[in-house]
Parts: C-alpha cells; structure tokens; sequence
C-alpha cells in the first residue's frame, strides 16, 4: 500500500487533473465558439488527457488497495479576452501541475515509498511535453496572433496524437 500522506495527495490530485480536464474543456468550447476548429479539437484532446491522467492515478490506488477519494472541483474559467488568453492559462495551468506531480515525487521518496515514485515518473515526463508544447502554442500564437496562424501551426504539429506504452493504465480502460 502506498504511504498515507502519498495516497492523500494522490487523491487530491485526481481533483486537480479533473479540475484541469475541466478547463481545457472550457477552453475547447471557446475555440469552438470562435470558429477555429483545429485549436478546439487540440483542447478537446487536450481535456481527455487529463481525465485519462486521473484514471491512470484512481488506476493506480485501485491496485494499491489504497481508498480512493474523488474530490469535488471549481468551475473552469470560461471567458477570455482574446484567442492568445486561454493558451496563457493553459501554460500557467501546466506549470502549476508540475510543481504538483514534483511534491508528490518528494513525498513518495521521502517515505521510502518506490512503487509510488515510480508510479509518478511518467508523470514527469509528461509534464515536461506539456509545459513544452503549451509554451511552444503561446510562443506562436503571440508571435501570430491571427487565427490562420495559429490554426495552421496546430494542424501542422498537433494532427494527433500517438498512444505511449508506457503509460500507466487509466482505471476504466
């Protein structure tokens, strides 16, 4: 079983990946509603990464024999002021689940949990493409700022995405 304060973190962060699954939902929608489909359909995908991210960790408790606590989340922010605003959220959003994934490192070695932090350490790796590619899409679409240009880059170096085996299994999957 993994340690207590592991497990309780675990669980808090399956809220924070919902609450993240949430936003870039919200930020899908946007896009939608604005007519620009490519950076809609990249944050539609984007949303069903971080649910998966979610059912990957509840996965994980389930197979720990550790409980499983689904916390509740707030609403996603869901208007903005321009087609760049969204994207600065969603990088901010990424840094800050970074910063998340790494205390849950510390707290797995600091309990001499390994099976946990080895758990987490796709979960790094992860973070490290995201915070990537969400800096990248801002870079362009505040160098751009025309919704040709950002739509053309998302088409160009997000046209799909390609299934990692060595992701952890997603509860439900």
């Amino acid at each position: 079983m993994p340690a207590p304060d592991f497990t309780e973190q675990l669980n808090l962060q399956i809220g924070n990946e919902l609450a993240a699954h949430n936003q870039y939902l919200a930020v899908a929608v946007h896009y939608d509603a604005e007519t620009m489909p490519r950076m809609a359909a990249f944050f539609y995908e984007q949303a069903l990464e971080e649910r998966d991210h979610a059912m990957m960790m509840i996965q994980y408790l389930l197979d720990t024999d550790a409980q499983v606590q689904i916390p509740g989340v707030e609403a996603p922010v869901s208007k903005f002021a321009d087609v760049v605003a969204p994207i600065k959220l969603a990088l901010e959003q990424e840094k800050r689940v970074t910063d998340q994934i790494n205390k849950l490192v510390t707290i797995a070695r600091e309990e001499n949990d390994f099976a946990s932090e080895q758990f987490m350490q796709w979960f790094i790796k992860e973070q490290v493409e995201e915070v990537a590619t969400m800096g990248d899409l801002l870079a362009v679409a505040t160098r751009n700022a025309d919704i040709e240009g950002i739509e053309e880059y998302v088409a160009r170096e997000h046209s799909g995405g390609e299934s990692d085996p060595t992701a952890p299994r997603a509860a439900g999957a």
